[in-house]
């Protein structure tokens, strides 16, 4: 694995964790309606358009960042839709 290869994921590790607070918070609170739907649902579209992106170019680093934010948007979502 080169350098390069080692920043790219790290990378990809500090974006996947960005959302990890509000994840927290929002199930802690049981409560997201301080969070725009909207905004969520463009997240997952930017997750499956880098995905897409990524697979083909075959960047582990890109896959695994988006794999992790999408998640954790998919758990926001399921927040936004059941904590009303």
């Amino acid at each position: 694995m080169e350098y390069i290869d080692i920043v790219g994921l790290f990378g990809a590790f500090l974006s996947g964790i960005t959302f990890l607070p509000q994840v927290y918070r929002t199930w802690k609170l049981k409560s997201a309606r301080d969070l725009s739907l909207v905004m969520i649902l463009i997240i997952l579209l930017s997750n499956v358009v880098w995905l897409i992106y990524a697979f083909n170019k075959q960047d582990i680093s890109i896959i695994s960042a988006n794999i992790f934010v999408g998640s954790c948007a998919l758990i926001i979502l399921y927040f936004k839709l059941n904590y009303k």
